[in-house]
């Protein structure tokens, strides 16, 4: 008998051999029949296909197939409110950074802040470099969308970051570590 199992969002066939095919047959229920060969194997194909070839279980399956119990248990040792068991530890996940989120925004907002004061330093006579250097290099935005916020005109953004640039190089080169 071949039996078409769905697997994510195709089909692959398996062949089962003709005992496979009775456990099969006796497993849905059918033991007590007498039909032939070719109804045996529609019918034991329907009832797969209602139990298991559901695309609802198959996605279910797919997410929740490694989901296992988290050591986290809900009442133990008197600190119920503590611990959500139904969320894993922190030693149970792969990457903990959904558990130091803050942190780890917090510290990425303290290196923006230590770049733009080491630009803002090194380029402290020249303060419109360092606002350009800062919103096109740093804030990602585009030195037109820059120049027509501060009503400059184009060449003269692309001027002054380029002078920013090559001094910022020279200077990094020369920094305190």
């Amino acid at each position: 008998m071949k039996l078409k199992i769905r697997y994510e969002n195709g089909y692959q066939t398996i062949e089962l051999d003709e005992k496979s095919t009775q456990e099969m047959w006796v497993r849905f229920g059918f033991e007590d029949e007498k039909t032939e060969q070719g109804e045996k194997e529609r019918r034991i194909q329907e009832v797969f296909d209602k139990r298991f070839n559901r695309p609802e279980y198959n996605n279910w399956h797919k997410f929740d197939r490694h989901r296992g119990y988290s050591k986290a248990q809900h009442g133990k040792d008197s600190i119920e409110d503590e611990i959500d068991s139904s969320e894993p530890l922190m030693d149970e996940v792969a990457a903990d950074r959904i558990f130091r989120k803050d942190e780890i925004e917090h510290e990425k907002k303290e290196d923006y802040e230590a770049v733009c004061r080491w630009v803002r330093k090194i380029l402290v006579k020249k303060p419109e470099w360092a606002d350009a250097f800062i919103a096109v290099s740093l804030n990602g935005e585009s030195f037109r969308d820059y120049a027509a916020r501060i009503g400059a005109d184009e060449n003269n953004i692309t001027q002054k970051l380029k002078r920013a640039k090559k001094k910022l190089i020279e200077n990094y080169k020369n920094r305190q570590i």
